[in-house]
């Protein structure tokens, strides 16, 4: 689900203070009939009584502004008289927000280029090159720029929302905080001429990421509410650990025989590596490593390391998981419901300000009068607003259907029930035929059996292609005989140019481009056809036993390998074709929409931490300078300082590319460690290089990302799935083939949704800051 910043988070409802105070200043009132509405305005909105010409189209702009807002799921709350409602639309613009979000990723993007410069074509600290540094103003100058934009920005949510509001809003004091920071460390870097070590302002840039995404927002609260019971899980960590440490001690303490002194030399030779250790093997990262010396000695040893596993890593790891999962069990649900409240209370703030005094009302409607809008005005207001195409079609056709000219308040909500539909285009009719020839091919080609036929020879393409790789695998190119797979590929193609043709002949030129499924097979087959006659052209029909042009034997393999791997992706047209594959698929792309805000901050947290790293650690770890002449027969164990070659060290496994110098490799070697495998291995070289105190930035790390952050994917992934799969179960393919419409998300949980009443709405509309409302 796609939804925009609003001008103001937190909860719709003014009445719980997070927007503030109402305006309590003077208004002006327009004169109406007694039992009818009136319509005021703050006077800080610098309304005048005008004409009803100019209220007339005041309205329909009020209209429009709000009926957008709704779209885009977002606030209403912010100034209605015309200057600031064509300023409001001026800022929501695709183009205005595409270029704050422009801004926002340039800003982000200076910490490639600045220095430590990025920009080398490796990060092995024993062949990098000196990077190119930027001079002195580049970089300073772009981000000033993008300063101003972020001033820009915040001065207009500001102004629209207006002072009493800006007051209570956090996020947006926040922001001018933040910027204002950010200018004062930027005016000292130009009057050091560049050369401070540290940029305070590099740690916070994320913030105009996160300030701008209310989806963001909304996932950072849900986090904050799960700390505490995160928080409890951890403790219980802490002392599982704490307390295996000390029992570690006292079985693998210090012997008098130096051969049974392995467990104790590695792993518990004093209190911050006996609790390194346990904690590497709490993630089993050091498994079994960590008890192979004790259980050499005694295999019931192990029953320590088991214990210490079973408890831990299966236990109380997995109730993190299920911690996290219970607490977001109900986001996307919240998400969807929130969302539903502003769409609603939009549009229903754009019929009441359509049934203002002479708008949607006869003369003879005083008493006993029923709120409802006239069709000609909602169509003026539709042919303003910015809104998909197709939704604007089917809300306009189902308007002109009202007998009597007039809509009251549930059927204005009810013809915004398109927008949460998606447009899925009709097949066009197949053509007329009076060939039986023709007629003939068209119900073989159209027919089922012929798509599960193509599905078919796909698979056998592949499998023919696998078995000339597994044939092939030890040849080098010149070694390669292109014969057979050259016959085996034209077969093929010239099958998949039959079927198009037939294809095209049997559904016409329109109702063939009209399915997707037709337009990646016939794009691949013409691709696939052109690839084949230029090999031919440019290296003729090869022999069997003799290749014509062996001096590009290489670039034809190559062809030939293209041509095989778009034949491997032809075959991923099965997908639509099967059911679970379908559901799968569409859950991936459903989780990309949805979980775009947790990937955001994940990337502020990646953003920090690799600013915080190379604060801490750039240059930390330096190769000696007769690395060209080490390996591990020409020392035995270790060297002089920290260098180690020890089996299994960062040195050893040549993990130089793997540290802080830069920001890009600094996001990497983060990488490495959330995916928890041998993060060890940094720890140790880390404490080694610099101290001990160190692991105290990995296991945070640690915790942020592997602990928290893909148990909190998990579960939302989970959450996607089962109510998709749910949904799914009682259609079949061809059933969702056959409907017109596709739902949203919001469909997905709208029997789970509660819509608000008219009581809510109408309470939340007269608590509106700058549109007071009154009956």
């Amino acid at each position: 689900m796609e939804e925009e910043e609003p001008l103001l988070t937190g909860s719709i409802n003014q009445g719980s203070g997070d927007y503030g105070s109402h305006d309590n200043g003077e208004h002006y009132q327009h004169e109406e009939s007694p039992g009818s509405r009136r319509l005021s305005y703050s006077v800080t909105d610098d309304s005048f009584p005008v004409h009803e010409d100019a209220d007339t189209d005041l309205y329909i702009q009020q209209a429009v502004v709000f009926i957008e807002d709704a779209i885009q799921y977002r606030s209403i709350n912010h100034r209605v008289d015309s200057g600031s409602l064509r300023l409001c639309r001026w800022y929501y613009s695709k183009i205005c927000q595409w270029g704050l979000g422009l801004t926002i990723a340039v800003i982000l993007g200076l910490a490639v280029i600045e220095r430590p410069s990025s920009l080398t074509y490796t990060s092995d600290i024993r062949f990098k090159p000196k990077p190119w540094e930027p001079p002195c103003g580049l970089t300073e100058g772009i981000e000033m720029v993008c300063l101003c934009i972020f001033i820009l920005d915040v001065t207009v949510k500001s102004y629209l929302i207006g002072w009493e509001e800006f007051r209570m809003n956090k996020w947006l004091i926040g922001y001018i905080v933040v910027i204002a920071a950010s200018v004062i460390d930027w005016m000292l870097s130009i009057s050091m001429i560049c050369s401070e070590s540290l940029r305070v302002r590099r740690l916070i840039r994320p913030f105009f990421l996160l300030q701008n995404s209310s989806l963001m927002k909304k996932t950072l609260k849900c986090i904050k509410r799960t700390l505490p019971e995160i928080a409890s899980v951890i403790l219980l960590l802490a002392l599982h650990i704490c307390l295996f440490t000390m029992i570690g001690m006292l079985i693998f303490a210090k012997s008098d025989d130096p051969k049974k002194n392995g467990e104790w030399e590695t792993y518990f030779k004093n209190l911050p590596k006996a609790l390194s250790s346990l904690l590497v093997l709490l993630t089993t990262a050091n498994n079994p490593d960590v008890m192979i010396p004790a259980y050499s000695l005694n295999r019931g040893y192990s029953i320590f390391f088991i214990l210490f596993s079973v408890f831990g890593t299966y236990l109380l790891m997995n109730l993190m998981t299920a911690i996290i999962y219970n607490q977001f069990r109900g986001y996307l649900l919240m998400s969807v419901q929130t969302s539903i409240i502003r769409r609603r209370l939009g549009i229903r703030a754009a019929f009441e300000v359509l049934c203002c005094p002479g708008r949607g009302h006869t003369s003879t409607q005083s008493e006993g009068h029923v709120e409802r809008v006239a069709v000609n005005m909602f169509l003026q207001v539709m042919d303003r607003v910015h809104m998909k195409s197709y939704c604007r079609q089917a809300i306009i056709k189902a308007a002109r259907q009202f007998p009597d000219g007039f809509i009251n308040g549930e059927a204005f909500q009810r013809l915004f029930n398109e927008l949460d539909k998606d447009f899925m285009k009709e097949h066009p009719p197949k053509p007329v035929y009076s060939s039986p020839v023709l007629q003939h091919i068209q119900n073989i080609y159209s027919h089922l059996y012929i798509t599960v036929l193509g599905n078919v020879v796909a698979l056998a393409n592949v499998i023919c292609i696998c078995t000339v790789l597994v044939l092939d695998s030890e040849k080098s190119a010149s070694e390669k005989n292109n014969f057979y797979m050259e016959i085996l590929n034209c077969i093929f193609i010239l099958y998949y140019l039959i079927e198009m043709l037939l294809k095209i002949v049997a559904y016409g030129w329109r109702g063939y481009l009209s399915y997707r499924n037709n337009i990646f097979d016939g794009f691949l087959t013409v691709l696939l056809l052109a690839i084949q006659i230029a090999i031919f052209i440019t290296y003729r029909i090869p022999y069997e036993d003799v290749d014509p042009v062996p001096q590009h034997v290489k670039a034809l393999w190559e062809m030939v390998r293209l041509v095989n791997m778009l034949i491997v992706f032809r075959f991923l047209r099965i997908i639509p074709e099967i059911k679970l594959m379908a559901v799968v698929a569409s859950t991936l792309v459903d989780l990309v929409k949805n979980l775009r805000a947790f990937a955001g901050i994940l990337l502020v947290v990646y953003y920090v931490f690799a600013v915080l790293g190379i604060w801490l650690f750039q240059g930390a770890i330096t190769p000696p300078s007769n690395m060209s002449q080490i390996s591990n027969t020409s020392i035995e164990n270790k060297t002089d300082g920290p260098f180690s070659m020890d089996c299994g060290t960062f040195e050893q496994l040549e993990y130089w590319p793997n540290n802080f110098d830069d920001f890009a490799s600094s996001l990497v070697l983060l990488y490495n460690i959330m995916v928890v495998n041998n993060w060890h291995v940094f720890t140790d070289a880390y404490t080694r290089y610099t101290t001990e105190w160190s692991l105290v930035y990995f296991v945070a790390w640690w915790l942020t990302s592997s602990v928290m952050w893909v148990n909190l994917f998990v579960a939302l992934i989970l959450e996607n799935f089962t109510y998709k799969w749910d949904r799914s179960n009682a259609l079949s393919v061809e059933d969702v083939e056959r409907i017109a419409y596709q739902s949203t998300v919001q469909l997905i949980f709208r029997e789970h949704v509660q819509e608000p009443t008219e009581e809510e709405l109408l309470a939340q509309l007269q608590q509106h800051p700058h549109l007071h409302l009154s009956w």
